[in-house]
């Protein structure tokens, strides 16, 4: 599966978690979008909600259940959750070995 994919499974939780937050708090649908971070604009529970979103849809777009939480953890500079393009790549990486 391409990084195309991804982003559209990337894309298609930010679209749920966007309902939920206010006008200014929006993350945009980009492949440059940082999602941790001084200018990620969600908060500890809504990374949470947002990888738990990611994982459901993970699974059901490719049967394969994959576990986002440690890398929770992980929130520096090689965080697979800077951006978009990153957690892309990254989840190309775990689905796809």
């Amino acid at each position: 599966m391409s990084n195309e994919k991804y982003l559209h499974i990337i894309y298609a939780v930010i679209d749920e978690i966007n309902e939920q937050l206010d006008k200014n708090q929006r993350l945009e649908k980009s492949r440059d979008t940082v999602l941790v971070g001084q200018s990620g604009k969600l908060d500890s529970l809504g990374m949470v909600n947002f990888i738990v979103g990611l994982e459901q849809k993970v699974e059901e777009e490719t049967g394969k259940e994959i576990s986002l939480a440690d890398q929770m953890l992980n929130m520096g500079n090689d965080s697979p959750f800077r951006t978009v393009e990153w957690l892309a790549q990254y989840l190309s990486s775990i689905v796809e070995e």
